[in-house]
């Protein structure tokens, strides 16, 4: 097995007709990307009485497992997750798409959703998992989901992290204030808007559902993902408010902890949270390959003549993984 930690990582190089990070974040989520054949789903049933849903490619005996954690609002649907099954689908390895409670179509049964630090969800799941794979397994967390992982890989409480051979994070919003922040104000409220079109909508579902002590109107007025947050998440998951759960659900003070191999790839330029810090918060870990690329926005990575393709990130992932076999 090589040590990626010593591997010459592959810069990204951005077409020349994609310019800036906000194209490089919009123009990927607008893509179509094709080739996954369909997913088997299976419902999975929480130690305190929910459901969530893990979407599977056709499994294949004694191959690597890849587990995806999806971004907010995200799905097995969303681009990145296609493209990383694709390529994983390509390879000949199994694929296992792990949806956030309510994310996967279906409502959950709790008035619990699920939020930035929920990484106590891989501390039970990830085993049950590991009892389904017949070969090493491999996590890749995207945006939230890379947050939540980063969290679960780093903080000195959970155990089951043995479960798994290596992980990558990609535009994890490491820390929270300043990317809640930045989501709420100027261009960037344009991504705010986005996720407040489907956050709202469930959280009056669940107001309503399970007659919580929230105010529909309040959450109707949310203007801000900062605003939401603070009169939805925090109080539904036992923060005291916005800074609180922003402040406790950030992976930054854990990363120094990680003991696993992780690669950590970040933008420079990704506009909901720039990569710069990242060089000093990880210097001292050994165990973390970051990839700090100048440019590729936020989930974006677009490569190749228009209309492009999004070969170039689950690339790096899989090449990433393989060094571990």
């Amino acid at each position: 097995m090589r040590s990626r930690k010593n591997k010459q990582l592959e810069t990204y190089h951005p077409p020349k007709w994609l310019r800036g990070g906000h194209a490089q974040t919009i123009l990927p989520f607008l893509s179509q990307i094709f080739g996954v054949r369909g997913y088997d789903r299976q419902t999975i049933d929480t130690p305190d009485g929910d459901i969530i849903h893990l979407d599977w490619l056709k499994k294949k005996p004694v191959s690597p497992l890849v587990v995806l954690l999806h971004g907010l609002e995200g799905s097995s649907n969303s681009h990145y997750a296609r493209a990383l099954m694709t390529n994983v689908e390509r390879l000949g390895w199994n694929g296992c798409v792990v949806h956030f409670r309510g994310c996967s179509g279906s409502p959950n049964h709790l008035p619990r959703a699920y939020h930035s630090g929920d990484s106590d969800e891989l501390e039970w799941l990830i085993p049950k998992i590991k009892q389904l794979a017949e070969g090493p397994i491999f996590i890749a967390g995207f945006s939230l989901g890379g947050n939540v992982l980063l969290n679960w890989l780093g903080k000195a409480q959970y155990e089951e992290t043995n479960c798994i051979t290596a992980a990558a994070s990609i535009s994890a919003p490491y820390d929270l204030t300043t990317a809640g922040n930045r989501l709420s104000t100027g261009f960037n409220r344009v991504y705010g808007n986005h996720f407040l079109r489907t956050l709202k909508k469930k959280a009056i579902q669940k107001i309503q559902t399970h007659h919580l002590t929230l105010s529909v109107k309040t959450i109707r007025e949310c203007a801000t993902l900062r605003d939401f947050d603070n009169n939805f998440t925090a109080p539904v998951h036992g923060f005291c408010d916005v800074d609180d759960y922003w402040s406790r659900a950030s992976s930054k003070p854990f990363l120094p902890n990680i003991d696993k191999p992780t690669l950590i790839l970040h933008a420079e330029n990704d506009p909901f949270l720039p990569g710069g810090q990242l060089k000093e918060l990880i210097e001292t870990n050994n165990k973390i390959s970051l990839n700090l690329t100048a440019t590729g926005g936020h989930v974006g990575y677009m490569h190749g003549p228009f209309p492009g393709n999004l070969a170039w990130l689950p690339n790096q992932i899989t090449d990433y993984f393989k060094d571990f076999l």
